[in-house]
């Protein structure tokens, strides 16, 4: 055994297999994978195979589709037998919450490029002749869905990678991580300790043993599935062509022929069960492990399966597979750096390995090899997770993600399994009057107020908030309106070379007037954009920065990982030490005058800029800014004088028609202005150029992080446009086609309807040659073709006049 390489992986299953295979493909050959015992012996081999095209999560899709791209071509290339069947599936749609989202599905399909039509009972029932169809109004039709033999496909990657200079290491289990001085890792194994540049947790159900190695925890939690294979069916025997994989909602499973028998697989919605309890988590010995089977368990839907397809009710159970599935709290998988650590990353947390594996294994690789994946990677990120994803959050969470793999969740749903877990102390005030919480990295946030106790209609068209939103939007437009936005994530960054580092992993230059407040953009060495932070200069050796909640962990590494040995930096992050309180509207100098005797005149505290102020007897940052394009402040107490400033602006506002809004209203109201945002159309997948962002670059400083390669980025065909769509009942709302003719020219990124000017707009990534004003085409949301145009302007307050009244 070799004794160094540049990536050891530990974990032999699809994943661990997947990146090794596509590490090598990008020229990366000093990798070794470390398995325990043999390839697949965890999950992989003993999974269905299955690998569908239809799941909910755009960037998901992109990983499945082109999975089923690489499977049906790796036994031609490596010799290895891996038995794709291009099958096909079919989802059914069994009311018209389910068919909004097969639309939804159906809209990004074209701009990934696989296969996809809503088809009709009948049609069903034509490509299945043994299907019922009893409470089917429609289903998807994905022909490029097959399924295949999941350790003959491990066994291919791994094969391929061999050939390319790869090393597998069989038969020796890892006993220890241990982090040198350097960043390099000495990773112990059975057979002698392996000297590695990177390691990557690759470990499938045992992905959390090795990440607890490492230092580190993850949520992940080892469910138990079933399926069953039954005894041959004559009717399969007599037919030659193979039925699709078919996926039911009402049997919570899935169903396909088997060679001659049939399979059916269960997630069951009411009951459910850890693969080890109590835990989940398995002992670091365990392989190749089944659990007895439970047909109790699964007995009701199985018997809805036979409902589908009678015909598996003539024969007999030949086999029954009872293994475990690793689970994340929201189902996706980890991919991507570990949160407070160098050189190590995960590659795990998939429950639908197979499907998932070979785009995760690409992408990932693209991150590591090059710097950037070319898709937006946020979702899988495992640092959206940190410590408020405890072990009790993470078996919540999974229990629940497992009961609804087969339950359609549309826009606006939240469940309130494992909440609340980080909470501002303004929570139960303003759940009492009638804060309806969304959860962002742990974070409860107030969407939209219910003052009439009216629950939120889940839908892609315009829902029962829709006026609700609207008349916050009205009171921060024509009042004021007070906003809790502790969530935002904080940190003090100080010391002698504060400003030179900011300077060097931002594009833009950093504030020089004390109080100035910058917009910056922290960018890869290949220039594609890594977050989006707001930096107040409140001393030469003090700056604030501000960025979005999802991207604590994420941005706290970057920066921390950026400091040069020798730089005078200091990084503190201050989430939790400071609320967040937004005054926004036209009346908000007026409420906030009663309360401090600070300067609020355009002289005395400018548009853009910050002080430390006292308000209601509290000293706090104030920051002249606007995310919703009004006059507005943003207020930053320490955090235990959150909940008595709300109690004084609250009083204040009494005779202003002060009301509280949410995020709902913060969206719409940021889309009317033309704001871009994180994680839509400001992703790892572009350069600040072609989200037309330019003006945030400051090319004349000497040097910053990905100056170069922003510079000579070569032309790529997309551009971030900005828009309006004629719309009666849906707004786009991202991934939705972008269409000329028969042509899918691009997607929407982000959408809605603004109430101030009454129209429907939308940010998109589109082909540059119609990126112009006025140019016109089509958007399709759910289903049908909607006119849209090119805006060169925002829609609301074009020169800012409102915000610098």
């Amino acid at each position: 055994m070799k004794n160094s390489a540049r990536v050891v992986i530990v974990g032999g299953g699809i994943m661990g297999a997947s990146l090794l295979y596509h590490l090598a493909e990008l020229g990366w050959t000093d990798i070794m994978l470390v398995e325990k015992d043999e390839l697949t012996s965890g999950s992989t081999w003993h999974a269905a195979g299955q690998c569908p095209s239809i799941t909910g999560s755009f960037n998901l899709a992109k990983m499945h589709a082109y999975s089923n791209q690489l499977y049906p071509r790796l036994e031609g290339m490596t010799g290895q037998y891996v038995s794709w069947h291009k099958s096909g599936g079919i989802r059914l749609a069994t009311n018209e919450r389910e068919l909004a989202w097969l639309r939804y599905i159906h809209g990004y399909s074209k701009i990934i490029g696989f296969e996809m039509e809503i088809i009709s009972p009948d049609e069903i029932r034509r490509i299945n002749p043994f299907m019922t169809t009893d409470g089917v109004i429609a289903g998807a039709w994905t022909t490029q869905d097959g399924h295949a033999d999941p350790s003959g496909i491990c066994n291919a990657l791994a094969i391929g990678a061999k050939q390319m200079g790869a090393t597998i290491v069989r038969n020796n289990r890892v006993t220890g991580l241990t982090q040198l001085p350097s960043g390099e890792w000495d990773v112990a194994t059975e057979q002698g300790v392996i000297r590695a540049e990177i390691v990557v947790n690759a470990a499938g159900c045992y992905a959390r043993q090795v990440a607890q190695m490492a230092g580190v925890d993850i949520p992940v939690t080892n469910m138990e599935h079933h399926y069953l294979v039954t005894d041959p069916i004559q009717a399969f025997i007599d037919r030659d062509e193979e039925i699709p994989v078919m996926r039911c909602p009402y049997v919570s499973g899935y169903f396909r022929q088997e060679q001659n028998s049939g399979l059916i697989g269960i997630y069951e919605n009411v009951e459910y069960k850890e693969a080890w309890a109590p835990k989940g988590m398995p002992e670091w010995e365990s392989t190749s492990e089944l659990f007895p089977d439970d047909l109790d368990r699964i007995a009701g839907w199985v018997e809805r399966a036979i409902e589908r397809m009678p015909v598996f009710g003539e024969v007999g159970i030949r086999r029954i597979v009872n293994g475990a599935i690793p689970h994340t709290p929201d189902g996706g998988p980890l991919l991507g750096p570990a949160a407070g650590l160098r050189n190590f990353w995960h590659c795990c947390g998939t429950s639908f390995g197979i499907a998932q594996g070979g785009g995760a294994g690409k992408y990932l690789a693209q991150w590591m090899v090059e710097g950037d994946s070319e898709i937006n990677m946020v979702e899988f990120d495992p640092r959206r997770y940190g410590p408020f994803a405890d072990e009790a959050y993470s078996r919540a969470k999974v229990f629940l993600d497992y009961r609804l793999t087969f339950t359609t969740r549309l826009p606006g749903e939240e469940e309130p399994d494992g909440r609340p877990q980080r909470t501002s102390p303004l929570y139960d005030r303003l759940a009492g009057m009638g804060a309806v919480y969304g959860e962002t990295y742990g974070w409860e946030r107030p969407k939209w107020f219910s003052l009439d106790g009216r629950p939120e209609e889940s839908g892609y068209d315009r829902t029962n908030v829709f006026e609700v939103v609207a008349d916050e939007v009205r009171a921060v437009a024509e009042r004021v309106g007070v906003l809790d936005l502790t969530g935002f994530a904080k940190y003090d960054i100080t010391g002698r070379d504060a400003e030179a580092f900011l300077n060097r992993i931002c594009a833009n230059r950093m504030p020089t007037k004390l109080g100035g407040i910058a917009l910056v953009h922290p960018l890869s060495r290949g220039g594609r954009i890594q977050g989006e932070m707001t930096v107040t200069r409140f001393a030469d050796d003090h700056f604030y920065c501000l960025s979005a909640a999802a991207a604590e962990q994420r941005d706290l590494d970057l920066m921390i990982q950026s400091r040069l040995p020798g730089e005078e930096v200091m990084i503190t992050n201050v989430t939790e030490h400071r609320g967040v309180l937004v005054l926004s509207g036209p009346r908000s100098r007026d409420l906030l005058a009663k309360l401090t005797d600070a300067d609020l005149s355009n002289e005395g505290f400018r548009w853009l800029s910050g002080q430390e102020i006292a308000v209601a007897g509290h000293k706090m940052r104030a920051l002249r800014v606007s995310y919703v394009g009004e006059l507005g402040w943003e207020l930053h107490p320490e955090i235990n004088d959150t909940a008595s400033l709300y109690e004084a602006i609250w009083a204040a506002g009494q005779d202003l028609g002060i009301a509280n809004y949410g995020l709902y209203a913060v969206n719409t109201m940021r889309i009317e202005k033309g704001y871009k945002a994180w994680g839509s159309e400001l992703t790892n997948e572009l350069t600040m150029i072609e989200a037309d962002m330019r003006r945030f670059i400051n090319f004349k400083k000497d040097e910053f992080v990905g100056k170069q390669a922003t510079l000579d980025a070569p032309e790529r065909p997309v551009r971030i446009i900005y828009g309006e769509m004629d719309a009666d009942t849906v707004d786009p709302r991202g991934g939705e086609p972008i269409l000329v003719g028969d042509r899918c020219i691009g997607m929407t990124t982000s959408g809605g309807y603004g109430h101030r000017v009454g129209k429907s707009l939308f940010f998109g990534a589109i082909d540059p040659a119609f990126a112009d004003a006025g140019t016109r085409f089509d958007i399709q949301v759910q289903g049908e073709r909607r006119p849209a145009m090119v805006l060169d302007q925002p829609a609301y307050d074009v020169d800012n006049a409102q915000m610098k009244a």
